[in-house]
């Protein structure tokens, strides 16, 4: 890193990042923040969580703004159905990732929620029209298989964390793939906003309706407090990170939460991680990994920020 990138302010240094790196850094704070919920365990309802995270994440709204930007600009958007779309989005990943955390571990739930790249590269070729390689598509092959080698179907039983893990995958792919697609005209405080807003109200309205909050007592918000604000820096690192390359690229970097998952799990909540368990993971990372280094020689710096761009 260059000293004139070392003297400038954090912002300005966050700025600098590349898109992979951002990437990166976003997923580790997701992972720290799934840890909160784990660490919960199910003492408050999903709902209420997702409902105080997205109300912690408002915090953040006056540090994305850009010049000229107004508060009420979280509601602006040129393609409305696009907001309204991440604001749904997001709100079942935010729930539906709860739900994983809390009823799995974190090794299997992330295993699950590995298949987003897969999911990404898939609806970025149907809807962006980004063009995949046979290489990426081999490698996304063998990180699905890492994932059925961490699961073993068949041989144990799935229930609803499983379901959860799988739509939050989905769920959180689309987001992504929704990002890119309303990137370019869109004001960074509205793609942030629209995360926001969609669990504080779809959430809060659930909470009311099935009269499930209770105050949680002091240790239970400092978790509450870990969780929302640590999911909303990532979901801003993501964010600014679809922006600056095609999103295919930022979902390889997903794979380094998994090294979290299994240093929490021993560290954080002791729970053994088995060598079948181990192999996948390997395969995962791996895959992961090669996926990368490929994107940073396969095309010209300019052609990888431009030729890919929706249509």
């Amino acid at each position: 890193m260059s000293t004139d990138i070392l003297s400038r302010s954090p912002g300005a240094r966050l700025m600098a990042i590349g898109g992979v790196p951002l990437a990166f850094l976003a997923y580790a704070a997701f992972a720290f923040s799934d840890a909160s919920v784990r660490l919960l365990d199910g003492a408050l309802s999903p709902f209420q969580l997702t409902f105080t995270g997205a109300l912690l994440g408002l915090v953040a709204l006056p540090f994305v703004r850009t010049p000229g930007d107004r508060m009420r600009d979280v509601f602006s958007a040129t393609r409305r159905s696009l907001w309204l779309a991440r604001a749904i989005g997001s709100s079942i990943s935010t729930i539906s990732s709860v739900v994983a955390f809390t009823r799995l571990p974190m090794p299997e739930a992330f295993a699950l929620i590995f298949l987003m790249p897969l999911l990404v590269t898939l609806l970025s070729m149907l809807f962006l029209h980004e063009q995949i390689g046979r290489f990426r598509w081999a490698a996304v092959g063998i990180g699905f298989v890492g994932v059925l080698m961490v699961l073993r179907p068949g041989l144990r039983a799935f229930h609803l964390g499983h379901a959860a893990a799988l739509t939050c995958a989905l769920s959180s792919a689309i987001v992504i793939v929704l990002f890119r697609a309303g990137g370019a005209g869109e004001k960074r405080i509205s793609m942030l906003g629209a995360g926001l807003v969609g669990p504080l109200v779809i959430n809060g309205a659930l909470l009311i309706w099935l009269q499930a909050f209770r105050w949680p007592d002091g240790h239970e918000m400092l978790l509450l407090a870990s969780y929302g604000l640590l999911a909303i820096l990532g979901q801003a690192l993501l964010m600014l990170a679809a922006q600056r390359v095609e999103v295919s690229r930022i979902a390889p970097p997903q794979y380094s939460q998994m090294i979290w998952a299994v240093g929490l799990s021993y560290l954080v909540f002791h729970q053994h991680v088995d060598a079948p368990t181990f192999a996948g993971i390997a395969v995962i990372i791996g895959a992961g990994l090669l996926t990368w280094a490929r994107e940073q020689v396969r095309l010209p710096s300019w052609r990888r920020r431009f030729a890919l761009r929706p249509r």
